[in-house]
């Protein structure tokens, strides 16, 4: 799958400043009787939430794999928002938990990946995995080129998240976060997985794009069967 999205491109909601082209996780099977938001079927809650969230979502903590190179970044604008796209996140109500980040500067050949986790109605907190996310970062000598294919998977089990980058021959890189105190595993907050490009970048060029190949995308929760 390749998604592709310019900086001209089209924006999903009045409240989003970016462009993006991504696949939003639906648990519903097609069943267009079940909203598509709300603690329900279409949707998973954390294993911290109370039961009666759990027993009526879709399913219980998960995790989100994907294969993936990014072919293409950004290379004009601001140079606080150049070369940076999202290529995995999880949705909450009205926040996001976590996004995940590629990121290469026009002067270096090899990209950075970092995520930041935002706790409900708060600012977000950032981790470096490889490279850095500074706008100023050199080229990172254990960074990722363009076209080259890697593997992250986002995972909750209750209020912890485990963010793993994997590639061939290279040992993986992991970053632990602890959202006990980050307010989802309350009895209205409701989760999804998003995949694909969303463009970080609204300063450049109009015809200036991001773009990246998925070569295998599954999701799996708790409670909820293939």
């Amino acid at each position: 799958m390749v998604f592709h999205c310019p900086i001209s491109g089209y924006k999903t909601s009045t409240n989003t400043s970016y462009t993006r082209t991504e696949l939003r996780e639906m648990l519903r099977r097609g069943d267009t009787s079940i909203s598509t938001q709300g603690v329900n079927e279409n949707n998973w809650v954390f294993g911290s939430a109370p039961s009666s969230a759990r027993n009526a979502a879709g399913g219980v903590d998960g995790a989100l794999r994907a294969t993936l190179a990014v072919n293409h970044v950004t290379t004009t604008g601001d140079n606080s928002q150049v070369g940076r796209v999202i290529v995995g996140q999880i949705h909450a109500n009205d926040d996001e938990p976590l996004r995940l980040y590629y990121r290469k500067l026009p002067g270096n050949s090899k990209g950075s990946v970092y995520i930041a986790h935002e706790p409900k109605g708060g600012s977000d907190t950032w981790y470096d995995m490889i490279g850095s996310r500074s706008s100023s970062a050199s080229n990172p000598a254990d960074g990722i080129a363009l076209n080259e294919k890697f593997s992250y998977e986002i995972k909750v089990v209750g209020n912890t998240l485990t963010v793993t980058i994997s590639r061939p021959g290279k040992a993986d890189v992991t970053q632990v976060v602890d959202m006990g105190s980050s307010g989802y595993d309350t009895s209205d907050q409701y989760h999804c997985f998003k995949a694909g490009v969303y463009n970080q970048n609204n300063t450049g060029s109009g015809s200036d794009y991001v773009e990246a190949t998925f070569y295998a995308l599954e999701n799996s929760h708790t409670g909820y069967a293939d």
